[in-house]
């Protein structure tokens, strides 16, 4: 599994060979090489739906002992992690808003989210779309649209620009998606953006472009569940001229021999076939659901290769590009759990990748001030954790947090609803309850942003310019806001992706929500611009409420220079606003 070369003797570039695909993958840390074996042989599928799960419960962690480590504190165990690991870095609760590069070959179907998998789906707006652009999944599958993928007009360092302009100070940068496509030069993963379509790397596009402009960057990894996930392009028509004619994912390496995929093997972007699961075929057409919780018990050497592949891909990226964080997509406590997400192997690969990106991290920079975010992974230091689409209700400081959400859709579709004040509203939520937001803007499959989108990142980056103090090292008051209850709780912005219902959202001048921000002041949102003249009454600041422990000294509006008429009473802080208000979406005060 891991083979030990002296660097001091043998230091040599690594390059990927093509014809190596069927033997073996090499990658080139700093301290070793580190031979991946071939994919395991695996059995003929059995029929579909007909092996249970193995008990997730009786299975023991597999351990990945074979994985390499960097030398340091951080050992690959959660207690070990908790123990050495420092705390939020400080520039996290400094940038508080960043811009989410949800961006890939899946654009290219503009179908939304998840093109990659419903393009094998009968019926599904990807499908009709794959097969108006491309042909049928039988003949022209997801490999073709990789392979056509180039988004030309992509140029990381303009668009980093915008994203800063807009008020964003950090980006969370997509590696590779479910659909198993790395993004940058891979040592581990042919399928990818140097050897396939745009022949770029593009992760080392955006790391330069990040670090020009003093950016700090992220980035993501989606393919934990990509093995099962992939499960449709197993599949067939189950209707019409091409009833029962498999589709693509049923390929082997053999079968490319003339073709343009010549050398590539399929299975290192599909997968296998895991269908004889129960749940699993069935999962596959259900939008979101995972297969049921358990062990793909006969695939155990295929399961740890493909865990052992899952970490590698990182640790490769983390050597590459050194980023300020890492993400890791799913839905239960960790990847690789064995349900939710991490459903078919229960192992230990994320704790490696995570005690080793800290160990580098201290290597390089002699103080760990990354992080990893295990999205849904609650209250263990070193971890931050994400609310997608949706933010906590009351204020949440048990650990660091990223609320995160799409504007549209997580990748590009025709008529999204671009409105920047959902997007200034959302991330006001998320602050007020002391997190961060980190919100999606869709990426044209050429790489380039429309007009929707630049026109509503101009005008979060006013308001942002404007009222920055109030956001960027802010921390939550002593309650997130006041205003209009419903079922007995404060109304705030609706989950989901940001769309129009977002944006035709009603606030008015009774909703308002707190930050403190770092100069230690109070800053208040009044969660509308209201009309001039308007009487505004905060109730929270009354002298009655106790909040404040201290009389009101000043109030100022940000962004007006004139007199301002106010009044602490005792069932509020009055405030009137001045005769003119060039503002939109929401007007802040600080309070002293």
């Amino acid at each position: 599994m891991k083979r030990i070369l002296e660097v001091i003797f043998f230091i040599t570039i690594i390059s990927f060979n093509l014809s190596a695909q069927k033997s073996n993958v090499l990658r080139k840390s700093t301290t070793d090489t580190v031979l991946l074996p071939p994919i395991p042989e695996v059995s003929q599928p059995r029929a579909e739906e007909s092996v249970p799960m193995g008990d997730l419960n009786s299975f023991p962690e597999m351990k990945l002992d074979d994985l390499p480590a960097a030398p340091g504190p951080f050992e690959p165990t959660w207690e070990s992690i908790e123990k050495n690991y420092p705390g939020e870095p400080a520039w996290l609760r400094e940038a508080k808003f960043g811009i989410w590069v949800h961006f890939g070959p899946q654009s290219a179907g503009e179908s939304g989210d998840w093109y990659a998998r419903r393009l094998y789906s009968q019926g599904t707006l990807a499908n009709k779309n794959h097969l108006k652009k491309y042909g049928h999944p039988s003949e022209v599958g997801y490999k073709e649209v990789l392979r056509d993928w180039n988004p030309t007009k992509l140029d990381p360092g303009s668009l980093t620009k915008i994203y800063q302009d807009a008020g964003a100070r950090f980006l969370m940068i997509q590696g590779v998606h479910h659909d198993n496509f790395d993004m940058w030069n891979s040592h581990y993963q042919p399928w990818n953006s140097v050897n396939i379509g745009p022949k770029r790397d593009l992760i080392g596009e955006w790391a330069k472009a990040c670090r020009a402009d003093g950016m700090h960057f992220g980035i993501t990894f989606h393919h934990e569940y990509t093995w099962w996930w992939w499960q449709t392009a197993f599949g067939s028509d189950s209707e019409g001229d091409k009833k029962g004619v498999p589709y693509d994912g049923n390929l082997t390496l053999a079968d490319g021999k003339g073709k343009w995929w010549e050398g590539f093997d399929p299975r290192l972007l599909y997968g296998i076939n895991l269908r004889e699961y129960k749940g699993v075929a069935k999962a596959a057409y259900t939008d979101w659901s995972a297969p049921l919780p358990g062990i793909f018990t006969n695939h155990l050497d295929y399961a740890k290769w493909y865990t052992t592949q899952w970490a590698l891909r990182i640790m490769d990226a983390i050597d590459q590009y050194d980023p300020d964080f890492i993400f890791t997509d799913g839905t239960d406590q960790q990847p690789f759990s064995g349900r939710g997400t991490g459903t078919g192997i229960k192992a230990d690969a994320a704790q490696h990748v995570i005690s080793y990106f800290y160990n580098r991290t201290l290597q390089r920079r002699g103080v760990v001030n990354t992080f990893s975010i295990v999205k849904f992974r609650h209250k263990t230091n070193g971890t931050v954790t994400t609310e997608e689409f949706g933010v906590p209700a009351n204020i949440k400081t048990d650990q660091p947090w990223i609320a995160e959400a799409p504007v549209g859709d997580w990748f590009y579709a025709p008529d999204f609803t671009y409105d920047s004040g959902m997007m200034i509203r959302y991330i006001i939520e998320a602050i007020a309850r002391d997190g961060n937001a980190a919100v999606c803007i869709a990426i044209l499959p050429d790489g380039s942003l429309d007009e929707g989108s630049l026109k509503m990142l101009r005008e979060v980056g006013v308001w942002m310019r404007r009222n920055g103090e109030s956001v960027y090292g802010s921390r939550a008051w002593i309650i997130p806001g006041e205003g209009e209850q419903v079922n007995g709780k404060l109304k705030m912005l609706p989950g989901g992706k940001l769309e129009r219902r977002h944006a035709d959202f009603k606030f008015d001048s009774q909703d308002f929500r707190f930050t403190i921000g770092k100069n230690g002041a109070l800053y208040t949102f009044c969660m509308i611009a209201p009309a001039p003249g308007t009487k505004l009454k905060i109730k929270s600041l009354g002298t009655d409420a106790k909040y404040l422990g201290k009389p009101v000294k000043t109030v100022k509006l940000l962004g007006h220079n004139g007199k301002l008429h106010w009044k602490q009473e005792v069932d509020g802080l009055a405030i009137t606003c001045p005769a003119k208000m060039p503002f939109a979406t929401s007007i802040v005060f600080k309070i002293e």
